[in-house]
Order: structure tokens, then sequence, then C-alpha cells
């Protein structure tokens, strides 16, 4: 076997990768309504969301699962939204319901990410819905790394409990991200990013 190809867990794995810092230093979000055709084929989409599940998760709880709208299932799901949308502002006019209508079509595919933490354990819930934005921040970058565009959004579905309901979440489950990926159709700026001298402080004990 090569030895590109051994399996991590054999622990021959080396872990430094310069390629990957820099994917790390240039990652940026796409716009959901820049992304278009063509999205992941379904061996890279399973690919996407094996990279997605591998994240800090303690107790092994894996405590989030995945929910995805491609083809016309993308337009089904997007007629209960503008429905969902339509009863809470009767007073929004046609052009805006069409819009909520192609939510999911500003790309080829949308991952739901669910939360849906453990509660007969000790982990803390608080614990299991990080791990869930990790999951959503992995993939991020495995799509990137496929040469996707990618955007994690939560928006006002996310917190409706109508729409939770017309995707079968439970009680205790909450949407920690929809993940938009396609190919990018529109050049990429940057963004300004946070000065980190303003965010980072050391701890030190004071004397006595």
């Amino acid at each position: 076997m090569d030895s590109n190809q051994i399996p991590p867990e054999s622990g021959a794995f080396n872990p430094q990768s310069s390629e990957t810092l820099q994917l790390l230093r240039s990652r940026r979000s796409v716009v959901a309504k820049s992304l278009g055709a063509p999205g992941p084929s379904e061996p890279e989409l399973k690919e996407i969301l094996s990279i997605g599940a591998r994240v800090p998760d303690h107790g092994k709880l894996a405590p989030w699962r995945f929910v995805i709208f491609d083809g016309d299932a993308r337009r089904t799901f997007g007629k209960k939204l503008a429905a969902v949308f339509a009863e809470d502002e009767p007073a929004a006019d046609a052009e805006r319901v069409a819009y909520e209508a192609n939510r999911f079509m500003r790309a080829p595919i949308v991952v739901a990410v669910v939360s849906s933490p453990k509660t007969d354990c000790p982990i803390p819930v608080w614990e299991q819905h990080l791990s869930a934005a990790a999951v959503c921040q992995n993939m991020l970058i495995a799509a990137t790394a496929m040469g996707y565009g990618a955007q994690w959004l939560t928006e006002w579905y996310a917190y409706h409990s109508k729409v939770t309901e017309h995707m079968g979440l439970s009680g205790n489950e909450r949407i920690a991200g929809f993940v938009y990926i396609g190919t990018t159709q529109a050049p990429l700026k940057e963004r300004v990013r946070p000065e980190l001298d303003r965010l980072v402080t050391r701890w030190i004990k004071n004397a006595d």
C-alpha cells in the first residue's frame, strides 16, 4: 500500500500539511445566491458528511444528524417555507412569498445539520450543541477543499417551530445550520477580518 493511503488509524499518519493551513487561511463563505450547479456528487457529498462527523464529541454521542435537500425536494420544501411565511406575514406581497419559496433553490445541495443532544447522559447539552456547530464548520472546510463554495446559514426558518415540525425534528432538537453547497458563480471578495490583538488576552495570576 502506498504510504499516502495508510489510514490515520494505523498510527503512521502525519498530520502536518501546509496545504491545509493555506486553505484555512484563505477559506471564506460563498453567499448562497452565488452558488450554482454542479453540486457535489453523491460520493463527494458522502465524504463531506463523513468529514463533518469527524469532530470533537465528548462521550462519543454523535449528538447530531443530517437532513439533505436536493433535486425536487428543495422546491417542495420551499413551498412549505412559503406557506409558513405567508401565514405569519399576511401582508407580504407575492414577490416576497415567492422569494421564500425559492430559498433552497439557491444551491444544488442544502444540508440541515440538526443538533440532537442526548439527555440521558452526564455530558452537558451545551457541549453537544457545540459539537454540532463543529460539524457545520468541518463541512465548509471539506466542501472548499473539493473546490466547491459553501455557506452556513440559519435564517428565520431554522428557528420556526412549524418549519422544524415539517422537518421531523423532536422537541429537544435544534437546527445548528443549513449548509448550502454548490459551484461558485461569481468572483469572491475578501471581507474585513477581526484584529487578533483586540481579541487576545493572557491571564496573569495576581500577586497575593
